[in-house]
């Protein structure tokens, strides 16, 4: 998070935990009328005007153990769209259809709201925006990068920068692209392996940003001193990031890790800010704030507005200003560093 937009991934977590820990538990999947539509399509292959290619050709269901050339394409395997999945989407929007004719809420179904979908993609508006903050991450960190590199001054005797936490930026962009990266792709298709890797990478993200805060704010310079200031931080996260892989995906554990990691790294941030009086600790401020107040778009859960636009959408959309806003601060205090540092060494 660092701060930033991601300060409000937390509540992203603890959503999709609650979300997920009852999947099987939603109104929508108990429903006898869609259970019924489910059983009859896989067996069928056809829901009403539709026909379910998949369950027509059962060789595109094929077994893991089959022989290579008897399975699907390595591609369709990943989407994962099979005759189940297919089924359960087909009869999902056939009785939400119903449901909708009769003056009913929509429902979830496996811990799901009702998305429409478009080719692969599962939540498409989500899986956009991620994709969108995937590109100001970049963007960011590229003007980040010209900036140090190209446009401030350079240490005159190692042509380094005079800017101390230039690499530990560096890190940060990579982390939070793959972190947006995964997350697009957890909205696109939903299956284990990329929700591991969405929630791997959210920490991993939240793990770093922590300690990145507390290197800016005790001002940390020494390669030694971030070593210890970093190494029980990495420890954990690292071992939390195996557990959740390996052992057991806890949803509410993880909640409660990100938001101790989140709380302490805003109140690190937002206190550093207005002890040293940093001249842009406006944006800082406004970034943090900012975030903590998105944060209220996950906790007002909805159904999706036109099958796309649901709580969890708009929360992706609300990062992306603040990121452009987060990235414009990182360069200030580049550039203050710098101006600071010339003038001592004058």
């Amino acid at each position: 998070m660092g701060g930033g937009a991601w300060v409000v991934r937390l509540a992203s977590l603890f959503a999709l935990g609650l979300v997920l820990g009852s999947v099987e538990a939603s109104l929508g999947d108990v429903d006898p009328r869609y259970r019924t539509c489910v059983k009859e399509c896989q067996t069928t292959g056809i829901i009403g005007e539709n026909i379910i290619s998949h369950c027509q050709n059962k060789e595109n269901d094929t077994s893991v153990g089959d022989s290579w050339y008897n399975q699907e394409q390595i591609y369709m395997q990943w989407k994962q769209l099979n005759c189940r999945t297919d089924c359960r989407y087909f009869c999902m929007m056939q009785r939400e259809g119903e449901r909708q004719s009769l003056g009913l809420a929509p429902v979830k179904y496996h811990g799901k709201w009702p998305f429409l979908r478009i080719s692969v993609f599962q939540e498409p508006l989500s899986a956009a925006l991620s994709a969108i903050n995937l590109l100001m991450h970049f963007t960011g960190w590229l003007s980040f990068f010209l900036l140090v590199k190209y446009k401030l001054p350079l240490r005159p005797q190692t042509k380094r920068t005079y800017y101390e936490y230039t690499s530990l930026w560096h890190i940060y962009a990579i982390l939070s692209m793959n972190a947006w990266f995964w997350s697009s792709i957890f909205h696109t298709r939903d299956i284990d392996l990329t929700e591991k890797l969405d929630y791997s990478s959210a920490v991993a993200l939240l793990g770093y940003s922590l300690i990145l805060s507390l290197l800016r704010a005790f001002n940390v310079k020494d390669e030694a001193s971030r070593v210890m200031f970093a190494a029980p931080i990495l420890a954990f996260v690292t071992t939390h990031i195996l557990y959740l892989n390996f052992y057991e995906l806890d949803y509410g554990w993880n909640m409660k890790v990100c938001v101790v990691m989140a709380v302490v790294q805003l109140l690190t941030w937002a206190i550093w800010a207005g002890v040293t009086r940093h001249p842009s600790r406006l944006k800082l401020w406004t970034v943090v704030f900012g975030g903590a107040l998105a944060m209220l778009l996950e906790l007002y859960d909805f159904p999706p507005y036109m099958g796309y636009a649901d709580a969890h959408s708009l929360w992706h959309a609300s990062t992306i200003p603040l990121t452009y806003l987060w990235w414009s601060f990182i360069k200030d205090d580049a550039e203050f560093r710098t101006s600071t540092l010339i003038k001592k060494a004058k």
